[in-house]
């Protein structure tokens, strides 16, 4: 063997030696890395965005394989933990799912009982109402009343007045947009929205399903409910004006 030759065979060993120590660099920062992540635990991950109290179902998560050490005690690792739970904010598609984030969905009290109405969703809804919300519920009406006059005879007189018809309702679901036949506006979008209510509110609700001329919902702000007084839920417009109240017309409509 030639001095060249020993060259040559002195480099291939040399770069021999440094793959092996960068090899063996490798393998112990790889071991290195394992001995700190240790084993891997299955948890769920939001494979979309959700509204505050709608359900968290299992076709609306993935699963995800997250080293054990890093899953807190309050992640969700079995989807049985998700039965009957809604979330309690809005959360966001990709979020690791924690129980925290979720709650039991809201139940009847004694005396109540379900009601669902169609609501108009351009004055009624608006993508604001959700389940578990709090809602004010208003009706518009036309009303005659019957006035008499100094000869002896009556007059009718049509007055327009705005009744809250059921305050503080606690909103159970919301369906999904449906298209319905209005007899004055003829087709028109509506959403169903059930209630969480006593006889007599759920009495009022259906009455105005039925009779008023239009029915909007005002959502209450979390922890600003309040009862309103029976002398602020009947509004005319003859009042504004100056002239006769007409505060019997709200005796007209329950």
């Amino acid at each position: 063997m030639n001095a060249r030759q020993r060259r040559g065979t002195l480099l291939l060993i040399a770069s021999l030696v440094l793959a092996l120590g960068a090899l063996a660099g490798v393998v112990a920062v790889v071991n290195d890395v394992e001995s700190r992540v240790g084993p891997e635990r299955t948890a769920y991950e939001l494979a979309e965005d959700i509204a505050p109290y709608e359900e968290v179902t299992p076709d609306r998560v993935r699963e995800v394989s997250i080293p054990e050490r890093y899953i807190s005690d309050s992640a969700v690792t079995d989807l049985d933990q998700l039965d009957g739970r809604v979330a309690v904010g809005p959360l966001t598609e990709g979020s690791l799912l924690q129980t925290d984030m979720l709650a039991e969905r809201p139940e009847l009290d004694p005396g109540q009982q379900e009601i669902a109405v169609m609501i108009d969703a351009s004055t009624g809804v608006a993508g604001k109402i959700y389940p578990g919300a709090t809602i004010n519920m208003y009706a518009a009406y036309r009303v005659n009343q019957r006035t008499g006059e100094a000869g002896g005879g009556s007059e009718d007189t049509e007055y327009e007045i705005v009744r809250l018809m059921v305050n503080n309702a606690e909103v159970i679901e919301v369906g999904d947009l449906t298209e319905v036949d209005d007899e004055d506006r003829g087709a028109t979008e509506a959403v169903p929205i059930t209630f969480a209510l006593d006889n007599a509110d759920a009495q009022r609700v259906t009455f105005a399903e039925a009779f008023a001329e239009q029915v909007r919902l005002a959502l209450v702000a979390p922890g600003d409910e309040q009862e309103i007084p029976e002398e602020e839920r009947t509004y005319t417009i003859i009042g504004d004006i100056g002239g006769d109240p007409h505060a019997d017309l709200g005796a007209q409509i329950p």
